[in-house]
């Protein structure tokens, strides 16, 4: 009797937390079974239970990101495009889409993050570009003496140029972050604002700490550093294997099988990195008064959270900490767009983002969509 009494007196589940179980629907998603019954009509049909059941149960975004490559001084460069063509800007149907570009992490690719960005472009409105940088996920890589930030900007500029995108909000992460940074310092006005993820801009990151450091300092000062970056990674892989563990092995393997082949191509961009030191080119975004989003795995020991202080510090944005390692956003790739929809700092980005893209949209779309 107690059990039922108690059952009896259950609340209901607020609409929020349907919200984020993935109730919310993509335009291009047609009527759910609520509107359905809201309109008069009984939900029927195998399609629309399947697709119900898609969305809603197993979280699977309707919108799909479609690979594609262009040549760029005879090299092949990949990238993938969400197909939400009929996506449109926040003034409504008419108004030029936002855009958004989800740049990599070292030794990753760009389909390694597409199931991320299905979800953005779904949850969001926004169409997507994953670009795989010159060695990684496919795409030919760089000359030696060409390898520079500037450079991989360059190549994102190349892709934005083919795909005929509008202004975007750069989504770096790891190596990356520090792409994101070149592009929006280069060209502010195709920026609408960074989330910077766990990045390496700063040179903090190459500071290591703890016990192999400490260890091995007095006796291999220069190999140090590196033992301790190799022994990050391997504390970080078991975070890729919380949640969907066949769907991220099966989004991270065609990426790493073509890295694999090209590791001699990309020790340029590794030993590259070693040497970035972005802090000036931040406080320029700080100046343009770009939005910046700063997020962090709290248990991220590739790029330490003193990383995440330091930049915080000059980017005047306070870390957001994510649950995770470095590599959160793999393998939990629906969090991003949950902290853009339901965390106040995640809204206020996304509201400086609208905010800059109706600064940069021609006045013209935007006075059309409003008639």
């Amino acid at each position: 009797m107690a059990v039922r009494f108690f059952r009896s007196k259950e609340a209901p589940e607020p609409e929020d937390v349907l919200q984020i179980a993935g109730a919310i629907v993509a335009p291009s998603d047609g009527p759910s079974p609520v509107q359905l019954v809201d309109a008069g009509h009984a939900p029927h049909g195998l399609g629309l239970v399947r697709d119900q059941y898609a969305r809603k149960i197993r979280k699977t975004p309707t919108i799909r990101m479609v690979p594609s490559s262009i040549m760029v001084e005879g090299r092949r460069l990949r990238f993938a495009v969400s197909d939400n063509v009929d996506a449109h800007g926040p003034d409504g149907p008419g108004s030029p889409p936002i855009w958004a570009i989800n740049i990599h992490g070292y030794f990753a690719g760009g389909g390694m993050y597409w199931r991320e960005s299905a979800r953005l472009a779904e949850q969001l409105g926004w169409r997507v570009i994953n670009p795989s940088l010159p060695g990684f996920g496919g795409s030919d890589p760089l000359e030696w003496q060409d390898v520079s930030m500037e450079s991989l900007a360059n190549q994102i500029m190349a892709i934005v140029h083919k795909v005929d995108a509008g202004p975007a909000v750069l989504l770096g992460h790891s190596m990356g972050g520090a792409v994101a940074v070149q592009f929006a310092h280069d060209h502010p006005r195709r920026t609408l604002g960074v989330i910077y993820r766990d990045g390496v801009s700063t040179p903090a990151w190459k500071e290591r700490h703890g016990l192999i450091p400490t260890v091995l300092s007095p006796i291999l000062p220069d190999i140090a550093p590196m033992v301790d970056m190799i022994a990050a990674v391997v504390v970080d892989l078991p975070d890729l294997f919380i949640g969907r563990m066949y769907s991220t092995v099966r989004a991270v393997l065609p990426d790493m099988r073509q890295n694999i082949r090209t590791m001699s191509q990309t020790m340029p961009v590794g030993s590259m990195l070693m040497s970035v030191d972005q802090r000036s080119e931040v406080r320029h975004l700080v100046a343009q008064q770009i939005p910046i989003l700063n997020e962090w795995g709290c248990f991220d020991r590739i790029t330490p959270g003193h990383t995440a202080l330091e930049f915080a510090a000059i980017a005047r944005s306070p870390v957001l900490w994510v649950p995770g390692g470095h590599s959160w956003m793999l393998a939990r790739p629906q969090g991003q767009s949950d902290i853009l929809t339901h965390l106040v700092r995640g809204r206020e980005l996304v509201a400086g983002v609208e905010s800059r893209w109706r600064q940069l949209t021609p006045r013209e779309f935007t006075l059309r969509a409003v008639n």
